[in-house]
């Protein structure tokens, strides 16, 4: 196990988003750097440009890939102090792959796949650790053309990751009836996956914040939670 206790995860560091933040990071970061990739090529690539943090393989989209990530930093590290999320995909405008199977694969991958990160890999989180998600602007672009119903639901303070799912599949299957339109869905499955990924951050918020003082019978009635 490595000596430095301070562990930086970032997912898909290899391209975009990832290599920016990787690169950003690097130079300023002086702890445990691990980045992962879906293959080997794309580590060597990233040594090419000069960085040389550890790299281990990730596909999202499986469990066991996740999961053999999650074992791993419990062996060399003991745990993981910030999880940058950033691996997903999108279909080009001009793709012509039918769009009810472009919004189930995306929605697989940017949503589902990010969804299941999050449940192996935040029991690793230490205290005062960091989960960021990373999602788009255009999610805010899509959230105002999603209709007022809908909006609502998104918006809801109280939505639980169960609803959000039940949305999430809502709109895969309202693409495979030709009716996600109808329904109140904008014609973007990689918009819908950021709303999303979006609406999970504020939900893990919620449930990873600090509770405050709870009223027990050590701390007294005054205070503002009863559990």
């Amino acid at each position: 196990m490595s000596s430095c206790s301070c562990v930086v995860l970032v997912t898909r560091a290899n391209k975009g988003m990832g290599f920016a933040i990787t690169s950003d990071l690097y130079g300023k970061f002086s702890g445990n750097m691990v980045l992962t990739v879906q293959d080997e090529a794309a580590g060597q690539q990233l040594q090419a440009e000069g960085l040389s943090p550890r790299f281990h393989q990730l596909d999202i989209d499986h469990l066991q890939s996740i999961r053999a990530l999650r074992d791993f930093l419990l062996k060399e590290y003991g745990g993981l102090d910030v999880l940058i999320s950033n691996a997903g995909i999108a279909f080009k405008n001009d793709d012509p792959t039918p769009f009810y199977i472009q919004a189930e694969v995306t929605m697989k991958t940017n949503f589902f796949g990010t969804q299941d990160v999050s449940i192996e890999l935040l029991p690793l989180i230490k205290p005062k650790g960091r989960v960021v998600n990373v999602s788009r602007m255009e999610s805010l672009r899509a959230l105002k053309n999603c209709s007022p119903e809908l909006q609502q639901k998104f918006q809801n303070e109280t939505i639980t990751q169960e609803e959000l799912v039940g949305l999430m599949d809502k709109f895969v299957e309202d693409t495979k009836k030709g009716m996600h339109e109808k329904e109140g869905w904008p014609n973007s499955a990689y918009e819908v996956t950021k709303i999303g990924v979006t609406v999970l951050s504020r939900i893990q918020a919620r449930k990873l914040s600090h509770r405050g003082w709870v009223r027990t019978d050590m701390a007294g009635p005054k205070h503002p939670r009863a559990h």
